[in-house]
C-alpha cells in the first residue's frame, strides 16, 4: 500500500469504530453497574482505539489492530471489572513485616471488629449522658480503662499521635521554648519532624547535648524564664549505639518537678506490656514512663498496642485538661468508629493473657518459630507436586520485621516459603500474586519470591494456597 492509501484506510477505520450508544445497547444492562460508570468505561476504550489507528504508521499496523465488537467489548469488560473492584480492599501481607504503614499497620482484635459493626451499624452514645439525657464527652467512653491500664490521672485521645504532640506543644509551650536533647529530634515516615512540629505549634526549640551524648547538666543549663516544657522523645524508629550517653525519663522527670516545669515524653509506638519474656528488647511501655513521672506522655494507638490509628494522651489531669480545652482539639478529635475500636481493645488489655492471644499484633511479635513453620508447611502441603516443581517451592527459613517505626533493631525468626524457577522467574510471581483476589504481597531476595508466613494468619492459609495453585 503506497503511503497516499494510508490515511484513507485509517479514516476507514475510525469510521468503523462504533458509537458509544451502540456499544452500550450491545452490553444489554449485562454489567449491573451504574450508568454512568459504564458510559465511561465505553468512552475509555473508544478513545483508546482511536488513539492507536491515529498512531499507526503503516498499513499492516492498522490491520493487527483488535477494532471488532468482540475485542472492543472484552476490553470493556475489563474496565467493568476494574471499576467494580473495592478501591480500599483486603491484601494478604506475606512481607513479615508485622506493622507495615503501606498496609494499613495493625490489624484489629475480633472483639474490635464486633463493636465497630455494631456501634457503626445502630445510632450510639457518642456524647449522650443516658442517666441524665444531658450533654456528654465522647473521650469518656476510654478515659476510664486507659486511666487504668496507665496509672495515668487522665487522657485524651486524638486521630494520631504527631497530632498528640502537637496539640500538646501548642497547649503548653507557644510563644515560649521546649528544651530537647539534639538526639532526639527525629523524623518519621511522610516528613514528620520534631523541629517543624515545634515550629507549627508557636513553640520556639531549644537544643541540648550532642546527636550521641546528652547528660542532665545539659537541661539544667537550659532552662530560663521563657521555659515551658522539657520534651523527651523516645527513638522508637532507630537507635543510637557506641559511645552514647542520655537522660532517664526519671532524671528528667525529678528535674521538672524541681523547677516547675511540666515534662513530656513522646513514646511513638508505645506498649502496655513488657515484651522481654518473649525474646525482645525491652521497649518503655506507658505504665512504666507515667510511673517514673512524666506529667504527659503521647503514644500511637495502632502500633505495638495493635489498635485503630489514634494518638493517646495520658498525664496529669490538669494539664491534660488545657489539651482538651484548645480549640485545637476539635480538629483533631476522633470519630465513634476509632472509639469503638479503641475501647475494645483497651478492654481486651485488662486480662494480658488474653491480649496475647487476641491482639492480632502480639500474637505475631510472639508467636514461636515452630509455629510459623507449621503454617508455612500447610501451605506447601497444599500444592499439588507439580505446581510445587513448577514454582520450586520450598520453605526457608528468614528474619521477620516489626516495622511501623517500632523496634527497629528487631528482626525475629520465621519461615517463609520460596518461589522461583527458570519458568516462572521471581519478578512475574510478584506480579501476578499482586494481580490477584486479594492480592498477595510478598517480598524478592535472590531471585525469589518470599512469602513470609509470620504475617500470614492462619485463616489466610487457604487464599495464599488458591493464589499460588493459579499460578501454573
Amino acid at each position: 500500500m503506497s503511503e497516499r492509501e494510508l490515511p484513507a484506510l485509517r479514516r476507514e477505520r475510525l469510521r468503523a469504530l462504533p458509537s458509544v450508544d451502540e456499544v452500550l445497547r450491545g452490553l444489554d444492562g449485562r454489567e449491573r453497574l451504574p450508568r454512568a460508570r459504564v458510559v465511561e468505561a465505553i468512552r475509555a476504550v473508544l478513545d483508546e482505539s482511536r488513539r492507536a489507528v491515529v498512531a499507526a504508521d503503516s498499513a499492516e499496523a492498522l490491520r493487527r489492530l483488535a477494532l471488532d465488537g468482540a475485542a472492543l467489548r472484552t476490553r470493556i469488560e475489563a474496565r467493568l471489572a476494574e471499576a467494580v473492584a473495592w478501591r480500599l480492599d483486603r491484601v494478604i501481607n506475606a512481607t513479615g513485616v508485622i506493622l507495615h504503614t503501606n498496609l494499613g499497620r495493625a490489624p484489629l482484635a475480633a472483639e474490635a471488629l464486633r463493636r465497630l459493626a455494631l456501634v457503626g451499624r445502630w445510632y450510639s452514645n457518642l456524647e449522650l449522658d443516658v442517666h441524665t439525657k444531658e450533654r456528654g464527652s465522647r473521650y469518656s467512653h476510654v478515659d476510664g480503662l486507659l486511666c487504668r491500664l496507665t496509672g495515668a490521672e487522665a487522657s485524651l485521645v486524638v486521630n494520631n499521635n504527631a497530632a498528640a504532640v502537637l496539640l500538646a506543644l501548642e497547649s503548653l509551650a507557644r510563644g515560649r521554648e521546649v528544651v530537647v536533647s539534639r538526639g532526639e529530634l527525629i523524623e518519621i515516615g511522610g516528613a514528620f519532624r520534631i523541629p517543624d512540629i515545634l515550629a507549627r505549634s508557636g513553640a520556639r526549640l531549644v537544643e541540648v547535648g550532642t546527636t550521641n551524648r546528652t547528660r542532665l547538666a545539659d537541661y539544667q543549663a537550659a532552662i530560663g524564664a521563657e521555659t515551658a516544657l522539657l520534651l523527651k522523645v523516645h527513638p522508637s524508629n532507630y537507635r543510637v549505639v557506641g559511645f552514647t550517653e542520655g537522660v532517664t525519663t526519671h532524671e528528667l522527670a525529678e528535674l521538672g518537678r524541681q523547677r516547675g516545669i511540666p515534662v513530656m515524653e513522646d513514646l511513638g509506638s508505645g506498649s502496655f506490656l513488657d515484651l522481654r519474656p518473649w525474646g525482645l528488647p525491652h521497649e518503655p511501655t506507658a505504665p512504666e514512663v507515667v510511673a517514673a513521672g512524666m506529667d504527659l506522655v503521647t503514644f500511637s494507638g495502632d502500633k505495638l498496642l495493635g489498635g485503630p490509628q489514634a494518638g493517646i494522651v495520658v498525664g496529669r489531669r490538669a494539664l491534660v485538661e488545657r489539651l482538651r480545652k484548645n480549640p485545637l482539639n476539635r480538629a483533631l478529635r476522633i470519630d465513634k468508629l476509632t472509639l469503638a475500636a479503641l475501647e475494645a481493645t483497651l478492654r481486651v488489655y485488662e486480662e494480658p493473657a488474653r491480649a496475647l492471644r487476641e491482639i492480632p499484633t502480639l500474637r505475631m511479635l510472639t508467636e514461636p518459630e515452630p509455629a510459623v513453620r507449621r503454617r508455612a508447611r500447610r501451605c506447601l502441603r497444599g500444592l499439588p507436586a507439580a505446581v510445587r516443581g513448577a514454582l520450586g517451592a520450598r520453605v526457608v527459613t528468614e528474619r521477620a520485621q516489626v516495622g511501623g517505626g517500632a523496634l527497629p533493631t528487631v528482626e525475629l525468626p520465621t519461615a517463609a516459603l520460596a518461589l522461583g524457577s527458570a519458568l516462572h522467574p521471581a519478578a512475574d510471581l510478584d506480579a501476578r500474586l499482586r494481580a490477584g483476589r486479594p492480592p498477595v504481597i510478598g517480598r524478592i531476595a535472590a531471585d525469589r519470591v518470599l512469602l513470609d508466613c509470620r504475617t500470614v494468619a492462619d485463616d489466610e492459609v487457604p487464599f495464599l494456597v488458591a493464589a499460588l495453585r493459579a499460578l501454573v
